[in-house]
C-alpha cells in the first residue's frame, strides 16, 4: 500500500467551506445594509471610486451619439433650409407680381374718368415693346386701325403727355415718345401763361426749351402745360417741370431743361386720346373767303 507524503504547504479550507463561509457574510452583510444601512458609507465611498471607471466606459457611447446627432440635425438643418429658399423665391416672386399690380392700379386709376377729363373720350392701350431701333425713342402699343387709332393722335398717361402716334398698322401702332429729337409740343407755361415750344433732346430722355429770350420768367419747378395752339394736343394736358434753367447775358436766348412729367418709356398702359375737333379758320382766312364769294369775277381775274 503506497502512502502519499503530507503536502509542503497546507492548503486551508475546501472549497466548499469557503463558499458557505462567504455566503453566510453576504447574507448577514445584507440583513444589516436593509435593516440598519450600515454599509451606506462603504457605498457611497465605492461610487465616487467607480465614477471615472463609469464615465470612461460610457464616453464611447456619448460620443457616438452625439455624433449621429449632429448629422442628424445637419441634414434637418439643410431641408429646412433649402425649404425656406424656396418659400422665399415663391415670396419674392408673388412680391414682385403685388408691386406690378399696383403700379397697374395706379396707372390705370390715374387715367380713369374721375381722375382725367379725357378718359371718357380716350382708349386705353397696351405697351408692347420699344421700336427696334435703339437709336429712336418709340414705342408699340396693342391699337390700330381696327380700334379706330389714326396718325396724329396724341398718347398721355396718368402723369401727363407720353408722345404721339405717327405709324398706324391693322392691330399695333407706333407712338413716338415726347424726347424724340425734333418732336415738338406748343406748351404754356402754368404760373405766368408765358407760351413756348418744347423739343425732346434725343439724348438723355430730357426736353429742352429752345428760343426762349433771357429775360423770360422761368424758374425751376415751373410747370409746362399743352397750350392747344397746334389742334394736335388738347390743352390743359401736364407736359414737363422745368429742372435747369441758365441765362447768360452774352447770349440772346437760355437754356431750359425739362424733365418730363410722365414716365414717357416706363409705361406699361397708355390712353391714346381722339384728335381734337378742327379749329375755326382765322380771322384772315374768312375775309379772303367772304372777298371771293363777293367778287367771283375779280377772283377769276386774279387767278388767270
Amino acid at each position: 500500500m503506497i502512502h502519499d507524503p503530507p503536502p509542503f504547504f497546507h492548503r486551508g479550507p475546501s472549497p466548499l467551506a469557503r463558499l458557505t463561509f462567504f455566503g453566510l457574510v453576504a447574507i448577514g452583510l445584507m440583513i444589516a445594509d436593509h435593516r440598519f444601512q450600515a454599509l451606506e458609507a462603504v457605498r457611497l465611498s465605492i461610487s465616487v471610486l467607480a465614477q471615472p471607471a463609469q464615465r470612461a466606459a460610457s464616453l464611447p457611447g456619448e460620443v457616438v451619439s452625439r455624433v449621429s446627432d449632429y448629422f442628424a440635425n445637419q441634414d434637418r438643418l439643410m431641408r429646412d433650409n433649402q425649404a425656406l429658399k424656396s418659400q422665399l423665391l415663391e415670396q419674392s416672386a408673388a412680391a414682385q407680381q403685388a408691386k406690378l399690380l399696383v403700379k397697374e392700379q395706379e396707372l390705370l386709376l390715374g387715367m380713369a374718368p374721375g381722375k382725367s377729363k379725357y378718359a371718357s373720350e380716350g382708349m386705353v392701350a397696351e405697351v408692347l415693346y420699344n421700336a427696334r431701333n435703339p437709336f429712336i425713342r418709340k414705342i408699340v402699343i396693342d391699337k390700330g386701325l381696327t380700334q379706330g387709332v389714326r396718325a396724329g393722335m396724341p398718347v398721355i398717361d396718368g402723369s401727363g403727355v407720353v408722345g404721339q402716334v405717327t405709324n398706324v398698322g391693322t392691330f399695333t401702332s407706333e407712338v413716338t415718345l415726347l424726347t424724340e429729337k425734333g418732336q415738338s409740343v406748343p406748351v404754356m407755361l402754368v404760373r405766368n401763361g408765358v407760351r413756348a415750344i418744347i423739343s425732346g433732346s434725343g439724348k438723355d430722355g430730357s426736353l429742352e426749351v429752345p428760343f426762349m429770350p433771357v429775360s423770360a420768367d422761368i424758374q425751376n419747378g415751373d410747370l409746362f402745360v399743352t397750350s392747344g395752339i397746334d389742334g394736335t394736343y388738347p390743352p390743359g394736358l401736364v407736359v414737363a417741370k422745368v429742372t435747369t434753367v441758365e441765362k447768360n447775358a452774352a447770349f440772346v436766348f437760355a437754356r431750359i431743361v425739362a424733365k418730363p412729367a410722365a414716365g414717357v418709356d416706363s409705361n406699361r398702359y397708355v390712353m391714346v386720346l381722339p384728335m381734337p375737333p378742327a379749329s375755326p379758320p382765322a380771322p384772315e382766312a374768312k375775309a379772303e373767303e367772304r372777298k371771293r364769294a363777293t367778287n367771283p369775277k375779280g377772283s377769276r381775274r386774279e387767278s388767270r
